[in-house]
Parts: structure tokens; C-alpha cells; sequence
């Protein structure tokens, strides 16, 4: 019985050895052989192919993107610029800032801050304002490595004719264009198709794919139909240098309550409207963190962060009408606003549409504009 079963259990034996040996010596050849791959689909995989979503590259821009007035004995000049560091300084145009005396930026949560010069060029068309108030804020992302090339989408923003904020789309049409203007030489300056015209100087040049600054809007055409900004790449090394050697006990700042005393209703108008609209936004981007600063201080002693998100989380989107705003002997604006919301309750799979009336009050707190009141009807 012994011998009966010894044969076939050697033999089994035998077959395992051989195929563990074929396993290993199939294995080792394998692992020595250069894999060859033909399709070029595959070789070629570009990581930067996926692009962000439109409007959250311009809700995200626009919170670092500010109005700036230069005012002198003679006049107000108006233009843009961008926060770029953690210690508040703004990139703009050496010809907006040039001639002024004192100069305020106003943010897009409708705050104003006075500024000061850290560095300006004498035949570059840039310069560098310092904010104290926005520094250790976030800012804005250089692409100061890769240029860009004729054919990429991009997106300009500024404050044309002092609408804050204002957004154009294009591509880049031209590069290494050479010219120079009012005593400025512009060299290498990218050429596009967005417009650049009063107001919009020294905003910044968006990659659309990235949502990183590439330039520095500064000069146009009469016509409007042409637009040039100077590449970051071209004079961030400058930027960096004033920023570095630049302390705040060297700089002048001029008061703010100056320009807030001046009272000018119809400004304030203007600012409540603009407020109401970026807060909406933040709402519709889900930027409720955004949303919940530009409440004053009395509003978030009553209302916790949390409980704010929450009364506005279930909001899937909203459209809302133009901004009516009167304003009060108190130096406050009345905003109304007509919303229509649709909206998912919890634990429910369908959602509901309601129109709502907010009415907002608009005052200054702290030479701040704020939201003091928010009540629907």
C-alpha cells in the first residue's frame, strides 16, 4: 500500500519543483525586458490638462484684486492692482501712482485703506504699494517660470472708468512687442485681445488654466480693441527686491478718515450695491467665510460662523435682480434686493424655488463699510 502511493506523490513533487523554477525564470525575464509603448496617447500625458472652473478662478481673483486712487492737489487717477504677498503689497502701474500725494486701495469687500510707495520704476511701467491692513491675507499666485504663448485664454481684471472689479476674456495675441509710451519702454509685453482701457492699468493678467497671474495690464489702444501687459516673469525679480528691502517704520501712510469723512452719498451707493453683489456671490461660490466678514461686528455677536453657514448650505443656486439702494440722514444705505432661490432641504430629493426680499443696511464701522442688518420679507 506504501509503494502505492509513493509514485504518484514523487511525481507530484517533481511537477511543483519544475513549475516553481519555470515561474521564477519566466519572472526574472520579464522583469529584464524593456517594455516599448507605441501609442503616442499614452506617452504624452500633460498633468496641467485640467483647468479650473471659470467663475471660481474669478471669485478667487477678485479678492485679491483692488481699486486705487492717487490723488494730488489737481485730480483723482484711478486704476488697479493685486495683492501678491503675505505683507500686503499690491503690484500695479508706475504712471497710476506717479503723481500722487496720498493713495487709497479699496478692497472687493468695499474696505479702504490708505498706502504707501515701496518701490516704482523710472523707465518700467511698474510699481509696488504696501497695505499693513492685508498683509498675512492670502494672495494671488505668480507664474513667474513658464512664459506664455500666443493662442492661451486668459483673463484680465481692473476697475475700468471705476467700475471695481470689471472682468474681460480673450487669449494672448501677440508677444515681444516693443514700444514705449508717456516716457515708459514696454519690452517683450504680451499682446491681447481683452481690452485695457482707463482704470483697468495694473490689474492682473489670469491664465485661465491655472488661474495664475502671467502679466500686468497696463496700456491699450484709443479703439479698445488691442490691450498689452508686461509678463511677471519680466520684473518679478524687481517686485521682490523693493518688497524685501522695505520696512514699515520707513513708510508714510496718510489717514483714512479723511476720505471717509468726505461724505458722497452717491459713492455710497455705489459701494452698498457693489458689497451686496459680492456677497450674493460668495453665496452662489459657497464662500460662506467670505460672505461672513463683511458682516459687522454686532451681526456676528448674534450670529456664530456656524450658524450662518447654516442657514445658507441648503441654497443650490440663486438669481437675483439689480441692487436698489436709498440712503438714510444717518449716513447709512437701505438695500433692497430681489432673490429667487432654489433650494434643497435636508432629507428631502427635490428642491424648492421661493422668491425673497432681503433688505440690507450699509454703514460704516471702524471707517469700514459693512452689512449692520440683513431682514426678508
Amino acid at each position: 500500500m506504501h509503494k502505492k502511493w509513493s509514485i504518484p506523490l514523487i511525481i507530484s513533487i517533481i511537477i511543483m519543483t519544475l513549475s516553481i523554477f519555470l515561474y521564477i525564470n519566466i519572472y526574472n525575464r520579464w522583469q529584464d525586458k524593456e517594455i516599448h509603448i507605441s501609442n503616442p496617447i499614452i506617452n504624452n500625458i500633460d498633468t496641467h490638462s485640467q483647468t479650473v472652473d471659470l467663475k471660481t478662478i474669478i471669485h478667487e481673483t477678485e479678492k485679491h484684486v483692488v481699486q486705487i486712487e492717487g490723488q494730488n492737489e489737481d485730480s483723482t487717477i484711478t486704476g488697479s492692482g493685486f495683492l501678491y504677498n503675505d505683507q500686503g503689497d499690491i503690484i500695479t502701474n508706475a504712471h497710476v501712482i506717479e503723481d500722487a500725494n496720498v493713495i487709497y486701495v479699496r478692497t472687493s469687500n468695499a474696505h479702504i485703506y490708505s498706502a504707501a510707495v515701496i518701490g516704482i520704476g523710472e523707465n518700467t511701467d511698474i510699481a509696488v504699494i504696501r497695505v499693513p491692513e492685508l498683509a498675512e491675507q492670502s494672495f494671488l499666485t505668480v507664474e513667474n517660470e513658464i512664459p506664455s504663448e500666443i493662442g492661451d485664454e486668459i483673463i484680465a481684471l481692473g476697475s475700468p472708468h471705476g467700475f471695481q472689479n470689471t472682468v474681460t476674456l480673450g487669449i494672448i495675441s501677440g508677444s515681444e512687442r516693443n514700444f514705449s509710451v508717456d516716457g515708459y519702454d514696454y519690452s517683450n509685453v504680451y499682446q491681447i485681445s481683452a481690452q485695457i482701457t482707463h482704470g483697468n492699468s495694473g490689474g492682473p493678467l489670469i491664465d485661465r488654466n491655472t488661474g495664475n497671474v502671467i502679466g500686468i495690464n497696463s496700456v491699450g489702444t484709443k479703439d479698445g480693441t488691442i490691450g498689452f501687459s508686461i509678463p511677471i516673469n519680466e520684473v518679478i525679480d524687481q517686485v521682490e527686491q523693493w518688497s524685501n528691502e522695505t520696512a514699515n517704520e520707513q513708510l508714510d501712510f496718510a489717514s483714512t478718515t479723511d476720505i471717509v469723512n468726505k461724505f458722497d452719498p452717491e459713492l455710497l451707493q455705489e459701494d452698498a450695491n457693489y458689497l451686496i453683489d459680492y456677497f450674493f456671490e460668495s453665496i452662489q461660490m459657497r464662500d460662506y467665510i467670505n460672505s461672513y466678514t463683511l458682516l459687522g461686528s454686532a451681526m456676528q455677536s448674534d450670529i456664530s460662523y456656524t450658524d450662518f453657514r447654516n442657514d445658507y448650505t441648503h441654497i443650490v443656486d440663486l438669481d437675483y435682480s439689480e441692487v436698489s439702494s436709498n440712503i438714510t440722514e444717518e449716513r447709512h444705505s437701505e438695500t433692497f434686493i430681489d432673490v429667487t432661490i432654489e433650494s434643497k432641504p435636508k432629507n428631502k430629493d427635490k428642491t424648492k424655488v421661493e422668491n425673497i426680499e432681503y433688505k440690507f443696511i450699509i454703514g460704516f464701522e471702524n471707517d469700514q463699510l459693512r452689512i449692520l442688518k440683513i431682514s426678508t420679507s
